[in-house]
């Protein structure tokens, strides 16, 4: 047999979330007239027309019991609302502080490379000056002379469209 103990911690280990999204939860409601089912929006809806038919019925008690239910639903859903709100407020401000380190970062990167390169007027682009680069020949080596652009050739003339004599052309009924 058993003990309670091992029941107890056996309880919470169903096949559903404890806890997760709320808002788009499905729960099975236990209302006076059996089980609603649905996402807290949908239970509310539920609920608040069951009242509305009790009203109409004139039974006030069990349309108190049906607004009690969607108020309870009611106040599940907005609180769930807030804590996700609160979240992506919190997600928001951990964007921007990591946006505002890059750019910390980047400035000072490009200050150091500004004071590396001598404080030149030109920002320093990162590349290795080379002889090639600077337009120096090296030893052994001949000069090249500079290329020159390379001439297109003409593209030949488009042919022109046939155009409709005035017989065929459709004319507006008047």
């Amino acid at each position: 047999m058993r003990s309670s103990k091992s029941r107890s911690r056996n309880k919470n280990r169903n096949n559903r979330p404890s806890g997760g999204n709320i808002i788009n939860r499905v729960f099975d409601s236990s209302g006076p007239d059996g089980k609603v089912r649905g996402t807290p929006q949908q239970i509310i809806e539920k609920y608040n027309q069951l009242h509305r038919d009790a009203v109409l019925a004139g039974d006030r008690v069990d349309a108190e019991n049906y607004a009690q239910h969607a108020e309870h639903y009611t106040r599940l859903l907005a609180e769930a609302q807030r804590e996700v709100e609160a979240k992506r407020e919190e997600q928001e401000e951990q964007n921007r502080q990591r946006q505002a380190e890059r750019d910390r970062e980047r400035n000072e990167r490009l200050r150091a490379q500004e004071e590396a390169a001598g404080g030149g007027d030109q920002p320093d682009s990162g590349l290795v000056d080379t002889p090639e680069a600077r337009g120096e020949e090296q030893p052994g080596q001949e000069a090249k002379p500079p290329r020159k652009p390379r001439q297109r050739k003409p593209r030949p003339p488009k042919p022109e469209a046939p155009q409709a004599e005035q017989g065929d052309a459709p004319e507006a009924a008047e």
